[in-house]
């Protein structure tokens, strides 16, 4: 299970509820272990999950019929199940394999109709219709609150988006595995790219290296900013046909997603030896990271490690240096909690999961930027990575 049950049921206590309602799609396969695809390419189509306290029944997903063989194919931990809308199928009358006849199974379930009806009657099923219940807002669509408050006249349902965001937040071991996993592919997808760095290569042909080796790896393309010479000062960089020079330098702003999980990290290389005002700049923006990642504990606030973090890259080599953030959690979602900003509440906790950065910009010439992935423990942080963030000199 992905879920951090004791978490979840602890800030359930604290807020009184009785259930929440997962609606947006990470929240979804965080509470459910279902990954409902038409949740994460498109925006609109309704999925939910319903997590009652203990003595109010059973979780259940609620989700349109176009996508029971997802539920049938996946290893859920949910395993009720409330279906809306027609999807037609045929069946073989045969002895089906084991998916098949689980998806045929859950065709023969009643019709509630729409998304919204489906919800109620989960509710309801389980006691919950005079309830203090949670709803994460984010996945509704527009207008669903107020029809589902009408219809559930007696609940009291309040937002619980950031509730979920906080519970997410402290991962568990197999989410730590799988965040691990996906920084590893995505150091792997750098070297990929790098071994074909050469004059005259263009950023698409390295960025097509690069998600090969991801989809080789049994990840899937996400994140891929890759950018050459004054191109990597471009925040959000795209690959164009822009062809490598010598002294450029290449940024990675890049991750996949392993089994749900994301990786975001970032690296720097330069074809040819890189000049001195680089290797000062880029050994503040590293010392920026390493002094992060040393206070880094149980307890720290967030804000404080925004201001080390800095405060050393200026003291380092860049005076002038400024962000609005040097990171934020990871996981299901690119941007978990924590952010480490200068006015986040958040406070660091063991088991979280953080992308730490420190991007600097120079329109017209360059881009550098260190970002590791690290996992905070009892007694301070575990690198998720493989790799120094130093720069790689290639050509």
């Amino acid at each position: 299970m992905l879920l951090n049950e004791a978490r979840l049921a602890a800030c359930m206590k604290r807020d009184d509820l009785a259930a929440v309602v997962a609606t947006a799609p990470e929240n979804v396969t965080y509470t459910s272990g279902f990954w409902a695809m038409t949740q994460w390419i498109r925006r609109g189509p309704q999925a939910y999950a319903l997590w009652p306290v203990a003595g109010h029944g059973e979780p259940v997903i609620v989700t349109s019929t176009a996508t029971l063989d997802l539920v049938a194919d996946q290893d859920a931990w949910v395993e009720r199940v409330r279906r809306f809308g027609d999807f037609s199928v045929v069946s073989d009358e045969g002895e089906l394999d084991p998916t098949s006849a689980r998806q045929r199974a859950l065709h023969e379930l009643p019709d509630d109709g729409d998304a919204l009806s489906a919800l109620v009657a989960a509710i309801t099923d389980a006691g919950l219709a005079r309830a203090r219940i949670g709803v994460d807002e984010l996945g509704l669509l527009p207008g669903y609150w107020d029809r589902l408050q009408k219809r559930l006249p007696a609940a009291t349902l309040v937002p619980a988006a950031s509730l979920l965001r906080k519970v997410r937040a402290v991962k568990t071991e197999e989410e730590v595995a799988r965040l691990r996993r996906a920084a590893e592919i995505a150091e792997r997808s750098i070297a990929a790219a790098l071994a074909i760095a050469r004059e005259g290569v263009t950023e698409l042909e390295l960025a097509r290296a690069f998600h090969t080796r991801t989809v080789e790896d049994d990840a899937l393309p996400v994140l891929g900013c890759i950018g050459f010479g004054p191109r990597s000062a471009l925040m959000n960089v795209q690959p164009s046909d822009r062809r490598l020079a010598h002294g450029d330098v290449i940024r990675f702003d890049v991750g996949g997603r392993y089994r749900h999980y994301r990786a975001d990290i970032a690296r720097i290389a330069t074809l040819g030896e890189p000049g001195a005002e680089i290797l000062r700049c880029h050994r503040a923006l590293l010392a920026g990271v390493e002094r992060a990642c040393e206070i880094i504990r149980p307890g720290v606030r967030a804000a404080t490690v925004f201001e080390a973090a800095v405060e050393t890259v200026r003291r380092s080599g860049i005076p002038d240096y400024a962000r609005n953030h040097v990171g934020h959690g990871i996981g299901l979602d690119g941007y978990d909690a924590p952010d480490l900003s200068p006015g986040s509440p958040d406070v660091i906790e063991e088991g979280m999961v953080l992308c730490v950065e420190t991007p600097y910009y120079v329109l017209g010439r360059w881009g550098l930027q260190v970002e590791d992935m690290v996992v905070v423990r009892a007694d301070g942080v575990e690198s998720l990575m493989t790799t120094a963030g130093d720069i790689r000199v290639v050509g």
